[in-house]
Order: structure tokens, then sequence, then C-alpha cells
């Protein structure tokens, strides 16, 4: 395996790191990626093997496992209920709680609410130059998934800021003052969740979280660690992607001159500059992918983004084709842990994109946009638009 290197920080790097991936590409199938220490999965092929492996997953081998500073704690207490940092049996108990409240019905009834939703935020579009993430990416996600768990729409600027505080802890950017901004949004969130389960603990309705209160696998509920932990991961996974999904399939649509959204547009802003671009796995058995071997204990980051890159898979990869054809897309992850929001998200992204360009049809840029500092995530610091 060839090393490779290349700071995940570097300001090229963090506008485009797609060049550096072609290169990585060049070199074999899986890469040693010196800043990060690991072996990584650059063709579409091995990520998507290293993603289903069954001799892998997301759970730290308990002899691995690190020792937790305190300081550090509270973020890591509320991780360890977290589906997506677990493997069978809980995850597979977790996820089925989530899933039977997560239907599709469920859904596809959303469709009219983030349509009126849309509607009503570009109402408030200013006539000057303004930016779309805040005024448009950003709140409909999160005031969607908000509505969907039954959290009040007004505390939606602390979710979105608790929620960003905590991601920032898997970007290659985490400084000790990144740490603690972090602890401090966790144990905010964590009272606050606490508090509304408890209310409805009380009070059920219709929504998620009294759903997930009530629902039962295997005679067994969520634990009130699990619920508030799922809560969290479903507020943030249930926004942060999808915001940056949608600033960045604007920003394409719009520097290519296009406005149509169909169901392979949207697949094609998923694969094309996806928010996500790393998701690591540990070794659970001795294993063999292509020409290499990898041994219990060993790390290997599934670089997403390259994947949805590589000429084997994709024709003229780097091009954005709005009728292109081909494999699934990395960007949802693959294997057990597939993202249990993909429908919601592409629900969401195809009517805002649909409503953003029927409202706005002579929409277009009013700055270059620049992309934020926030790798393994890939997304815009701002879009300034005009109408």
């Amino acid at each position: 395996m060839q090393s490779i290197s290349q700071s995940p920080t570097d300001p090229a790097f963090v506008q485009d790191p797609y060049p550096f991936y072609d290169r990585a590409r060049q070199l074999g199938p899986f890469v040693w990626w010196d800043e990060y220490d690991m072996a990584c999965a650059v063709d579409h092929q091995s990520v998507h093997a290293v993603l289903r492996s069954r001799k892998m997953g997301r759970e730290c081998p308990p002899e691995l496992a690190p020792d937790i500073p305190p300081h550090l704690r509270p973020f890591y207490d509320v991780e360890a209920h977290s589906m997506l940092e677990l493997e069978p049996p809980r995850h597979t108990r977790l996820r089925a709680l989530v899933l039977r409240a997560f239907t599709s019905r469920t859904i596809a009834a959303l469709a009219p609410d983030i349509r009126a939703l849309c509607h009503q935020l570009i109402d408030d579009f200013p006539d000057q130059p303004f930016d779309l993430l805040t005024a448009y990416a950003q709140p409909v996600p999160v005031i969607i998934i908000s509505r969907l768990l039954g959290v009040p729409e007004d505390r939606a600027d602390d979710l979105v800021r608790w929620s960003n505080a905590m991601v920032a802890m898997y970007q290659a950017r985490r400084t000790p003052q990144v740490e603690a901004t972090a602890i401090a949004a966790t144990n905010d969130f964590v009272d606050f969740m606490r508090g509304y389960i408890a209310q409805r603990r009380k009070t059920p309705t219709d929504d998620l979280i009294s759903t997930l209160i009530a629902a039962e696998a295997d005679g067994e509920k969520l634990t009130e660690d699990e619920l508030i932990t799922t809560c969290i991961l479903l507020l943030n996974a249930g926004h942060e992607a999808t915001v940056h999904t949608l600033g960045n399939g604007t920003k394409t649509l719009l520097e290519n001159g296009l406005s149509e959204i169909t169901e392979t547009s949207i697949e094609e802003i998923i694969r094309y500059d996806p928010p996500l671009h790393m998701f690591t796995r540990w070794v659970y058995e001795d294993v063999t992918i292509g020409d290499e071997t990898f041994k219990r204990g060993d790390q290997i980051a599934c670089l997403l983004g390259a994947a949805n890159r590589d000429p084997a898979a994709y024709a003229d990869p780097n091009r954005f084709d709005v009728t292109r054809k081909g494999p699934q897309n990395t960007s949802f992850g693959g294997g057990i842990h597939f993202c249990v929001g993909a429908p919601l998200a592409r629900l969401e992204l195809r009517i805002a994109l649909e409503v953003l360009f029927e409202r706005c049809p002579n929409l277009s840029l009013a700055e270059p946009p620049q992309y934020a500092d926030v790798y393994h995530f890939h997304g815009l610091e701002r879009l300034m638009v005009r109408r």
C-alpha cells in the first residue's frame, strides 16, 4: 500500500479535495493517508466492499478503546448510545425502534409541510443579495426534523448551534477550544432533551419522540440515555448533511445554468459533491480485500467523495451530468449503517430545489462560493445569491 500526504485543513484542499482523490486513486484501491495515519479505501469497489463487510464495524474493539479524558466524557457518554457508533445486537435493536417510528408513510406525509415551509421562507427573501444557507438551506431541514420529532420550532437556532458545535468534534480542525464548545453544547442539548422527554412521557402526542418512548423491540424499550442520544443523533444527522447538500447542490446547479429538478438530478447532486467525505470502520477479523490484508484492530477510512468520482464506476466522473446512469453513490454509506434518513433527505432536497427554482427562476450567484474548513464534512461557508 502506497502512502500519500495531504493536510485536510490546507485551504486549497478544503476548496477542492477532488484532485487529491484522483491522485490517491492512481496509487491503488487503498492508500495510506499519512496525516490520518490510516488506510483509506479510495475507489468505488473498495469503499463498497468495506462499508458492507461484516468483518468490520463502527464500534472500537474493546482492547483498543482509548481512555477518555474526564473533560471530554460528557460528549462520549452521549456517543456511547448512538446507533451510528454501535454494532449488533445493540445496533439492531436501536435501529429497529427508530425505523418503526421513521416509516416511509410518515416521511411521505411530510411533503405538503416541506413545500409550504419552502414557500414561506422564499416569501421572506430580501431583494438585495443574501445568504441562501441561513435563509433557506438551514431552516428547511432543521424545522422539518424538529416537527417530526416534536421539538419546538422556536428552539431551531439553539439546535443548529448545538449541532454545529458537536459535529465539529469529528473535523480535522479540532482544537481544545472546539472541544470546550462541543462539551458545553452537549450538556445543553442533553438537558434540553431530558426535560422535553419528561414532558412527552406525561403528555404524549403523535410526534417521533412520543413514538420512540412507546416503542419496544422484543419487549425492551429505549432507556432514558438511549432516547436522549437517539433524538440528538436524529436532530444532528437530520439536518447537518442536508444543509450542506442543499447548498452544494444549488451552487452546482447555478454554476451549470441548470434548474430542472428530477430524481436523477437529485442523485447526481448527492454523488457529485456530497456533504460527508469520510466514514471510518474498525476491522474485527483478519480480512483480505483485493490485494490488501487487514488485521483485527486496523482502521479503514472510506473516502466517499473519492468513490463517487471513480472513473471505473462513472464515465467522466468530474462532470456534473443530470442524466447520469451508474451504480448507487456512496454518500449515504452502506451496509447496516446505511443512512436511516436517506428517504427524508431525498424528499427535502427534491421539494426544496423544485420550489426554489420555480419561485426564483432568475436566481444567480452574487459572489464566488467558498467552502468551510470542516473536513471530513464538505459544505459552504455561505452561499450569497440574488433573486
